[in-house]
């Protein structure tokens, strides 16, 4: 028996308030209420389809803009992400996924390395100025993978092969991340010890 892949993190800032809980082997539950509706509505998907459960409750100076707190929810998620994985040993260590949401499609590939890198690439050009739901800026997708990898210590690289609606283009992003998370954190009953040659992740 495995000893249990939970997390619990705080984070307070003058800019924002951040908690948050997950359990790695979940089933993909969630309560989920950062403020920025769009963000909600990514990290919903990311807890479903990675069958991780989450508990988010984030505030901050979103009348400024929705940066800070997207930002430090990331951030947060990132580090209870590395601490719940504890020292890796038995997972698969790789995931990959490709995700359609009607035009778009995303796909994903994490490495549980423990070196943080993100390789983001092909999003339509002015994807990034576009407002989704009328408050959260696509360029915050690409921000939100960058902390989410740097604090929990991954390398993914995240690709945008096709779409047009930037609503399905973000969330397949997530989605596809999400899936191959799943596959990468998973327990492989074959793996003894870590699966690094290096003995470490």
């Amino acid at each position: 028996m495995t000893n249990a892949r939970i997390a619990s993190r705080t984070r307070t800032t003058s800019e924002s308030s951040i908690e948050l809980e997950l359990d790695l082997d979940g089933t993909g539950s969630s309560s989920i209420d950062t403020s920025v509706p769009f963000f909600g509505h990514m990290l919903t998907a990311f807890a479903k389809h990675s069958l991780t459960d989450l508990r988010v409750k984030a505030t901050g100076d979103t009348h400024i803009d929705v940066h800070h707190t997207v930002e430090d929810t990331a951030i947060v998620l990132g580090q209870a992400i590395r601490e719940a994985l504890g020292d890796k040993t038995g997972i698969s260590r790789y995931g990959d996924a490709l995700v359609p949401l009607d035009e778009a499609l995303a796909q994903a590939v994490v490495d549980i390395s423990g070196r943080p890198y993100l390789v983001h690439t092909g999003e339509p050009a002015g994807f990034e100025m576009h407002l989704i739901g009328g408050h959260f800026t696509g360029s915050m997708v690409r921000h939100a993978f960058e902390a989410i990898t740097f604090h929990a210590g991954l390398t993914v690289h995240v690709n945008v092969l096709g779409g047009r609606d930037p609503h399905h283009i973000a969330e397949a992003e997530f989605k596809a991340f999400a899936r191959a998370f799943r596959q990468a954190k998973s327990l492989d009953p074959l793996v003894v010890g870590v699966p690094s040659t290096k003995g470490a992740l």
